[in-house]
């Protein structure tokens, strides 16, 4: 696969390459040279791969803050 460098030092990544890779828009990625050649590597968010892995409810803010409040007090003592 070819692609062209733009005046503004841009390139596109080619589709099978996106697709192939699973990159979306705002995905980051890296750049290295090793043994001369230009080497692309995405970078993944791991943090990601826990999405929906703890459930959360509405919860109780003044009942948090007042827990929260009691246990610092108790490692303050």
């Amino acid at each position: 696969m070819r692609t062209s460098i733009t005046s503004k030092f841009q390139t596109t990544i080619p589709k099978a390459i996106r697709q192939a890779m699973n990159l979306s828009v705002k995905d980051a990625i890296e750049w290295k040279i090793e043994n001369g050649k230009i080497v692309i590597t995405p970078l993944k968010k791991n943090f990601l791969r826990f999405r929906n892995s703890v459930k959360t409810g509405t919860g109780d803010i003044r009942r948090d803050i007042e827990l929260a409040r009691n246990l610092r007090s108790k490692r303050h003592q």
